[in-house]
């Protein structure tokens, strides 16, 4: 681990270096990371807007969709003179502010069989915004062929989920092993179901927190679980579920 910390740099990280948790070693380990975040729209932009102030050294951000006015109220990096502008593009500009340390890798492409083993190859860890299933098990599968660290995230209505899968086990159930069969992506469809703005914050932030203990080793993570977040109610819980004999994986 060779990644020196100049004067700026301990000061600007200054208050998660002063953790016993991260120290100067842990803040090397964060500045050599690299992670993708799929999806730059509600839990893309806390997830990308958090890592890169805590420093991650490497964030890449794959997105093919423009801002629109609706996005505005819960997709925390636009701006109302952002709309109709691509999203990678706007995000870029907007961490180089935040952080001019990190890395930005833009991916202004739709994720598909076609690019989805070259481009996640480049990253230790994934991070899902995305909106529909397809996708998240596109990624599942090729965060499991590379071994990689996998954090899916979803919302709708006042109902968040998050997952984390760390393919370098061997019988790591995955997120088929969860779901039955291919969901509808109706569940996922905020303008079909509609979605309150802070809930995407708040998920979004968990997926960059289990990065962040993903990444420094620890405490414990979400591994085998799904953590259910019913914040109409304030009901969370986790629930542990088993690799299916039965799944593809």
């Amino acid at each position: 681990m060779n990644k020196k910390l100049n004067n700026e740099h301990l000061e600007r990280y200054s208050r998660q270096i002063v953790l016993k948790d991260i120290g100067i070693q842990g803040q090397k380990k964060i500045s050599l990371s690299k992670i993708l975040i799929v999806g730059a729209g509600g839990l893309g932009c806390p997830a990308a807007d958090y890592l890169s102030r805590a420093g991650v050294g490497v964030i890449g951000i794959a997105d093919f969709d423009k801002v629109s006015l609706s996005n505005i109220h819960r997709q925390s990096m636009y701006h109302s003179e952002d709309i109709g502008k691509f999203k990678v593009d706007k995000l870029y500009e907007k961490i180089k502010k935040i952080n001019p340390y990190v890395k930005i890798n833009k991916h202004k492409v739709k994720i598909s069989i076609k690019n989805v083993n070259q481009i996640i190859n480049k990253y230790d860890l994934i991070i899902d915004g995305t909106d529909n299933f397809k996708t998240k098990f596109l990624l599942n599968d090729a965060s499991m062929k590379f071994k990689k660290y996998f954090i899916p995230g979803a919302i709708s209505k006042f109902d968040g989920h998050v997952f984390t899968f760390n393919f370098k086990k061997k019988k790591e159930p995955c997120l088929k092993c969860f779901y039955q069969g291919m969901p509808s992506d109706e569940i996922l469809n905020c303008e079909a179901e509609g979605i309150l703005g802070p809930i995407a914050g708040i998920v979004g932030n968990i997926q960059a927190n289990e990065a962040l203990k993903i990444i420094l080793d620890i405490g414990k993570n979400l591994r085998s679980n799904i953590l259910i977040l019913n914040f109409k109610d304030l009901d969370f819980r986790k629930v542990k579920f088993q690799k299916k004999k039965s799944c593809s994986c």
